[in-house]
């Protein structure tokens, strides 16, 4: 037996496994119970009353099923179970790329990809372009049309917005086979400003501010005059980090002697920084992973309750 079978049948009783837990427990798996609750109650307009419904504890609900088998207070949601499910297999789906290569990982991957894509573009197009752009040109049809907070008068200089609507659509040429260059106009002119506007905002919040915390005093002292010993070190650590680390990028100069006993340290110093900086990176990667972990084990599998969410269920 080789072992692409072996894997096929570790799947295949693990999809057993759930089915036959869903169809044997007690309490079964991967189900979401909510409550109603009415807002504006007290309103006499019925248009402007509604419900919403808001999750509660599994044990909630089988406490009130118990007390009342016909009451109405809680209910079974559909529409979130199948979110929990979905959100199961589509995890399980990725996880699957850790073997090779598969149809259910290209399916999952395409799917976040243009469901993501779809979200951003809905985004864009109701946070930016209507109110940004549309509505400054037209106001008066976004008013009565989209956005009813939105002024119908139009700004003193309202036909300078029409340089952005020509600059998206002259971008629109790209889809065009003969008249994709005219593209290249709008999109220099987008990264030229994007690249100008970051530069500046990169000078003041990462270049001069790592400077200015650089230029510390290596003598300190406390608020009553007295030499601060720990203080002082880690002024002086940091200094002797940033000289060393200068000196190994000094290229133009032999690394030898004095000088190449400097940029060993500073080798030291950036080696540190990088493992501190991957370590931390993978930190927040195995956090992330713990998390889809347990919402396979609490939400979906019923395995683990660290939240007592099914206490005495």
């Amino acid at each position: 037996m080789n072992k692409e079978k072996i894997i096929w049948i570790i799947v295949l009783l693990f999809g057993l496994l759930l089915i036959g837990r869903t169809a044997l427990s007690e309490h079964g798996m991967g189900t979401v119970y909510v409550k109603g609750i009415e807002v504006n109650s007290d309103n006499p307009d019925p248009e402007k009353r509604w419900t919403k419904y808001e999750k509660i504890y599994p044990k909630e609900y089988k406490k009130a099923m118990d007390e009342d088998p016909n009451q109405s207070r809680f209910d079974f949601s559909l529409s979130r179970t199948i979110g929990i499910w979905v959100a199961a297999f589509f995890t399980l789906f990725i996880f699957s790329f850790l073997y090779r290569d598969n149809p259910f990982y290209k399916i999952a991957e395409s799917v976040v990809i243009g469901v993501s894509a779809a979200y951003w573009m809905v985004v864009g197009f109701w946070t930016v372009i209507i109110p940004n752009l549309i509505g400054k040109i037209w106001p008066a049809l976004i008013h009565s049309w989209a956005m009813p907070g939105l002024s119908p008068d139009r700004d003193e200089f309202w036909y300078l917005y029409l340089i952005p609507l020509l600059l998206g659509i002259l971008l629109l040429m790209r889809l065009s086979p003969s008249g994709a260059w005219i593209s290249r106009w709008p999109l220099a002119f987008i990264i030229g400003t994007t690249a100008g506007m970051r530069l500046v905002g990169f000078l003041h919040a990462d270049f001069l501010s790592q400077i200015s915390n650089t230029i510390i005093p290596v003598w300190v002292t406390d608020s009553t005059g007295k030499f601060d010993f720990w203080e002082s070190l880690r002024s002086l650590i940091i200094v002797l980090g940033v000289l060393c680390g200068i000196v190994y990028f000094f290229f133009s100069i032999e690394h030898k002697g004095i000088v190449g006993k400097t940029a060993k340290v500073g080798i030291w110093y950036l080696m540190i920084t990088f493992g501190a900086a991957f370590g931390y990176t993978v930190m927040g990667r195995i956090a992330l992973l713990a998390i889809r972990l347990e919402f396979l084990m609490d939400d979906w599998l019923w395995l683990i309750d660290p939240g007592l969410k099914r206490l005495g269920m």
